[in-house]
């Protein structure tokens, strides 16, 4: 049986989107920054192109094909040193088109953290 006075719970943002027409060959930020650290990222491409994804509007970190998603699991790693991993609070997604502008679509976040309440 399940002590819940201890127990941690998931919790979710708000999803998140940018409409395609918003998705440009320059960085836009997709929502707002995360108000809790994320245990779990999702970002999901129902757009007809790919877009290239980054946490600081400057870097390419990842690439997610048309109608993709890619899925960090971070809570699944975990060291006796270092604990949980966890992306932190405040940072946000921000994508910008591959090479070709979308013309069709949204891309979407989901944000899953972890609360005790």
């Amino acid at each position: 049986m399940s002590n819940f006075a201890n127990a941690v719970r998931i919790r979710y943002e708000p999803l998140r989107s940018i409409i395609y027409s918003s998705i440009t060959s320059q960085y836009n930020g997709v929502g707002l920054p995360f108000a809790n650290p994320i245990r779990i990222l999702k970002v999901t491409n129902l757009t007809n192109q790919p877009i290239f994804i980054s946490l600081n509007a400057i870097d390419d970190h990842d690439i997610v094909a048309a109608n993709g998603f890619f899925l960090y699991d971070y809570a699944s790693n975990k060291s006796s040193m270092g604990g949980l991993l966890e992306q932190p609070q405040g940072d946000r997604i921000y994508v910008r088109a591959v090479a070709t502008l979308p013309v069709m679509g949204s891309v979407y976040v989901t944000v899953v953290y972890a609360s005790s309440v």
